[in-house]
């Protein structure tokens, strides 16, 4: 900073020195602290989808890599998109999420032309009534930047893509079908002009389709495909029958033969082959069956069969493994996937589990067949790279997590709770998204807060790790293992965060403690995971519900074919309702077909969803997976179903979600799936009488998708009429009570949205999805106001929603749109209760959507700027951290937050005045109080004045050092330019030391070398007060703060203190300017 000409021009004793009143204006209008960058980047102020976690894992269902390339692979998720790395997986990239489905069943790449892909959608592993269709088969010719949807919308499920090794326009598509009704778009198909057309070429029937196809390496003419029988309904999964086969061509697909010379009999079921490529007489067959064998083996090309292995783990769970492939140079190495991953060196007689990695739960096998060492295996956990022939794996996990709901707490900030599956039950701050380390577009992901210190780090786990999982999280503020599992719900307990419920399949409930990191298991009975639906109390699914009472925390509901509740922690249950399924005994069938599997994703004739009121105590609502709804309005003592008032509903779909509405008891809206009955169109309903009339509110939602079918509905509970709706691969929202439905995908994949909450207080919306982890659509204002906006305003300010008062992440947002970028700087002013103005912002405006971000505080306290050299250090302007530069700062390690911390305010309404262009927006902010505080208002109140107090003093010890400073640093420049002149250096010099007493008063002579761990002598007035700060305020390093309570009595007397001290040299300050300082001519 240079003195301006007024104040320079003078004698050679005084023309440099300035004067006091020069100095003060200097020094207050350079170093008042400008406020932090309170703009945001360009385009990030959409409204936006915001990924918060988990951080990685989950289901790969297919896998593809380049030929004699260990850098590039495609992994295709079973409900989260196509991922691409070309670094050999180091980092991973989604290539895939502009397109309307997210579940892949295969990928292929053409060999001829590895910038061609293929990704067949919809997962072929079907053992869940969660997993998801397709809609067809994409291309890509640039690899995987852009794809284009060639056809076979209805196939549902492709399994197997092949293309021809010479001419990338022959390919061949292997379809299961949607398997939940006849159809006739199943089986292989086949393309010869790169999908512009495509013929079937093997159909067994309208109940089977393809489960497997291998190409002979050396005549691509000769194709081998297993079929598979298979229905999936709510109630059943029922595989095998006539349809299941083995067929080949040998003309191209232009005509098969079923294959019968030594396979099983019929009824098998799902089959998968494989045709070696060093050896095409060498043909496998895995076959599932329920006594006949699992391997067969053809040694002449498909001629004759013999088993060659019994080993049962071969074909276990056969809807969800059943892979099989061939070391491409040595026919008798084969690989199958199952439950684990299976390795056999002799043809297929004996079979070793490959300990060293690759895969659990596994699923697809990709062999480079350029190298026989180089393969990769794709499970439930992500998936495993070899180089070296399986001896060691390179591990990979991306952020595909398949979630069943999703539920907050009243934390502040509030904590997201759900449930993944292949993994278990996890918990995490709002305001901390997790890092995915290989992922590049998620690794930078930042929360709109710092998220809770103390908790950083935690996730111990505490009681049973949970089952069919994983493991845990990481070292991240995310803690895994609240009890439960994979499936089920995850709820807080609204009252006391450090307890969450948690259901599981196999009839397991547990309530799990924090404080003691352990889950109880608290079911109301026994239930073994094997057992048929018949035969057994209770008929609890893979998904069971729970919910907390609005009205009593400790009352909790569960629910199986009848509803629990708990009043005292699980200890004891008692049946509140009768059995409120149809309880239709064609539909309570052992599940799995020609083998039983009943681990209850096929239950039937079950309570599917609850929902208690939070208008009225004592009405819950209820509905089944056979298509009842219910409701009591006495807690139990009496139901009501009014399933026949729903007027177009057909039977038999799974009541997935009830939303009782936040502003009347008599109205609710319910979802009702029926994909699993083969209608995949969107219903919900709403009732505004307990359910004597039903209204169908779903019509304006899409309907002609395979996925169009809704999963979810919430009602915003600061909008009467504003809804939104998840559907099998969209978000959308309504803001007239469903009349209208638009379609809302910023920053959300296209997976299965299985789970919508509005946490009321913080207007965001919380989603989890099937596939692609939770996502948190923040600060919904926008879109509760956008009708109010007028086409004709050029900038239209919208209410802000409430903030908490907090001591480290506090938060306010106004937010505004703009049609043409603002002349000039956007002004934002914060009033105190009495009208003044305790902070002023101001941003650079864009066109479109702004924010401007306020954290809550005062303005800051001003800061020192050290100008002159240091008696002790005459060289520091030449280190390179100060090099070129004119001022240094004041630096202690530790203590640095304090330094530029301004005071908090204390909870209430303030009034917010925006200007732009000259025009003045009104808008009032309520700040409310974190309700972890347990401190009164008057504390607040108290703390908040003794931060000003601290503030205004930190200010005025920093205006006094920078006076001097200028003035000093001028004086230092002047005995540079009048060297030798001896009179004025002894006059200059005693000035100086005059002043140097002074601002040592207020600064240690190491605070002036700018060193933060330069530990020598005592802190002075300045420092003191910074450290002062981290103590009242909100902390800094290793001082705790205390913003949160009221000053304590230390506190009080040690700022007291130090205004005595500061007062002292303020008067020292003034008697130097009055007296040693001459006033400038």
């Amino acid at each position: 900073m240079k003195a301006n000409k007024e104040c320079t021009d003078s004698m050679t004793t005084s023309r440099l020195l300035i004067g006091s009143i020069c100095a003060a204006s200097l020094a207050v209008a350079a170093f008042a602290p400008q406020p932090p960058g309170q703009s945001s980047p360009p385009g990030s102020d959409t409204p936006r989808f915001r990924y918060m976690g988990p951080e990685s894992a989950g289901r790969i269902a297919a896998v593809a890599g380049v030929p004699g390339d260990t850098g590039t692979y495609y992994a295709g998720a079973a409900s989260g998109g196509v991922w691409k790395t070309t670094d050999g997986a180091r980092t991973f990239e989604a290539v895939f999420d502009d397109q309307p489905v997210q579940a892949i069943g295969a990928l292929a790449l053409a060999t001829s032309d590895p910038r061609i892909v293929w990704a067949g959608t919809g997962e072929a592993w079907t053992i869940r009534d969660s997993d998801v269709m397709g809609d067809g088969v994409y291309k890509s010719v640039d690899a995987g930047k852009t794809w284009a949807n060639m056809g076979l919308v209805d196939t549902g499920r492709i399994g197997r893509i092949i293309v021809h090794p010479v001419n990338p326009d022959i390919v061949y598509v292997c379809a299961l079908g949607r398997a939940t009704g006849p159809q006739q778009e199943r089986g292989v198909f086949k393309t010869n002009d790169g999908g512009r057309t495509w013929q079937r070429s093997l159909f067994a029937d309208e109940n089977t389709g393809c489960s497997g196809l291998s190409m002979d390496a050396t005549d691509p003419n000769v194709l081998v495909a297993g079929t598979w029988q298979v229905e999936l309904h709510t109630w059943i999964e029922n595989s095998g029958g006539p349809g299941s086969a083995v067929y080949m061509t040998r003309d191209g697909g232009a005509t098969w033969r079923k294959l019968e010379n030594g396979l099983p009999k019929s009824p098998v079921g799902k089959i998968d082959v494989a045709i070696a490529r060093s050896d095409p007489k060498r043909v496998y067959a895995l076959i599932q069956t329920a006594n006949q064998g699992s391997l067969w083996r053809s040694d002449d090309g498909g001629g004759a069969w013999r088993v060659v292995s019994w080993d049962r783990t071969l074909i276990g769970r056969a809807g969800y493994y059943i892979r099989i492939d061939v070391n491409p140079a040595n026919a008798d190495e084969v690989l199958v996937a199952n439950s684990s991953f299976h390795r056999s060196l002799d043809g297929g007689q004996t079979f070793t589990i490959n300990t060293g990695g690759g895969c659990g739960d596994c699923h697809d096998i990709w062999m480079d067949p350029k190298n026989p060492d180089h393969w990769v295996a794709t499970g439930d956990g992500g998936m495993g790279i070899t180089a070296d022939h399986g001896r060691t794996f390179n591990q990979i996990v991306l952020p595909i997590g398949q979630m069943y709901h999703v539920a907050v707490d009243s934390q502040v900030p509030y904590w997201i709770y759900s449930n993944r599956q292949d993994d278990g039950t996890m918990r995490g701050p709002s305001d901390s998204p997790v890092v995915v380390p290989n992922v590049p577009s998620y690794a930078g992901a930042v929360g709109v807060g710092s998220g809770r210190a103390e908790d950083a780090g935690r996730g111990g786990r505490g009681g049973r790790g949970g089952r069919g999982g994983r493991g845990g999280i990481g070292a991240t503020p995310w803690q895994p293992n609240l009890g439960g599992c994979e499936s089920g719900f995850t709820l807080p307990d609204q009252t006391n965060a450090d307890v969450v419920w948690a259901s599981c399949y196999g009839n397991e409930v547990t309530r799990w403690d924090a404080r003691t990191r352990r889950a109880r298991s608290v079911s109301p009975g026994m239930h073994t995971l094997d057992s048929p639906p018949t035969g057994i109390p209770y008929r609890c699914h893979w998904t069971p519900p729970l919910a907390i009472d609005p009205f009593d925390h400790n009352t909790v509901y569960y629910g199986c074919q009848v509803i629990f509740a708990t009043s005292n922690g699980g200890q004891s249950w008692r049946t509140i309702s009768p059995d409120l399924s149809t309880n239709d005994k064609s539909r309570l069938v052992s599940s799995g077909g020609i083998v039983g599997d009943n681990l209850g994703q096929f239950y039937g004739e079950v309570v599917f969803a609850i929902a208690p009121s939070e208008m009225q105590r004592g009405l819950i609502w209820a509905g089944t997976n056979d298509g009842q709804v219910w409701y009591t309005r006495d807690a139990g003592a009496k139901w009501t179903n009014v399933t026949r008032n729903m007027s177009g509903l057909p039977s038999w779909g799974t009541v997935r979600k009830i939303e009782p509405s936040h502003f009347d008891p008599a109205t609710a809206y319910v979802v009702v799936d029926l994909h699993l009955m083969d209608n995949r169109d969107p219903f919900i309903y709403k009732t505004t009488d307990f359910g004597q009339t039903w209204k169908k509110i779903s019509d304006g939602l899409p309907s002609r998708h395979p996925l169009a079918y809704v999963m979810s509905v919430a009602e915003n509970p600061n909008r009467r009429g504003m809804l939104f709706a998840g559907t099998g691969h969209a978000f959308f929202y309504s803001l007239d009570d469903g009349v209208t439905w638009t379609p809302f995908k910023e920053g959300l994949p296209a997976a299965p949205v299985t789970w919508i909450t509005v946490p009321k207080l913080w207007h965001d919306v919380v989603v989890s999805t099937y596939g692609r982890g939770l996502f948190i659509l923040s600060d919904i204002t926008r879109l509760e106001q956008s009708d109010r906006v007028r086409t004709d305003e050029a900038v239209h300010v919208y209410d802000p929603r409430p903030a908490f008062r907090q001591a480290r992440a506090g938060r306010a947002e106004f937010l505004y749109d703009a049609k043409a970028a603002p002349a000039e700087p956007v002004r934002a002013e914060i009033l105190d209760a009495n009208g003044a103005v305790i902070r002023t912002i101001e941003s650079p405006g864009r066109a479109g959507p702004n924010r401007i971000v306020w954290d809550l505080r005062y303005d800051p306290p001003h800061q020192v700027a050290f100008r002159t050299t240091p008696p002790d250090n005459p060289h520091i302007w030449e280190e390179p951290r100060f090099n070129g530069k004119e001022t240094r700062p004041v630096v202690h390690w530790g203590i640095e937050g304090a330094q530029v911390t301004g005071p908090i305010v204390t909870p209430g309404t303030y009034s917010v005045r925006i200007r732009i262009n000259g025009q003045i927006f009104n808008r009032s902010l309520d700040v409310l109080k974190d309700p972890s505080i347990t401190a009164s208002a008057a504390d607040l109140t108290e703390s908040t004045a003794m931060q000003i107090r601290i503030r205004d003093a930190m200010t005025a010890a920093a205006d006094i050092v920078n006076s001097i400073e200028v003035m000093r640093k001028q004086i230092e420049d002047d005995l540079k330019a009048d060297a030798g002149k001896l009179e004025a250096e002894r006059a200059l010099r005693d000035i100086d030391r005059k002043l140097l007493d002074v601002e040592l008063r207020l600064v240690s002579r190491t605070e002036m070398h700018s060193d933060d761990k330069w530990y020598v002598e005592s802190y002075k007035v300045y420092q003191n007060l910074i450290w002062l700060n981290g103590v009242v305020n909100s902390g800094a390093g290793d001082v705790a703060g205390g913003a949160d309570e009221r000053p304590t009595d230390a506190a009080v007397g040690v700022l007291d203190g130090l205004n005595k001290e500061l007062n002292a040299a303020t008067a020292e300050y003034r008697m130097a300017m009055d007296r040693d300082v001459p006033a400038p001519r």
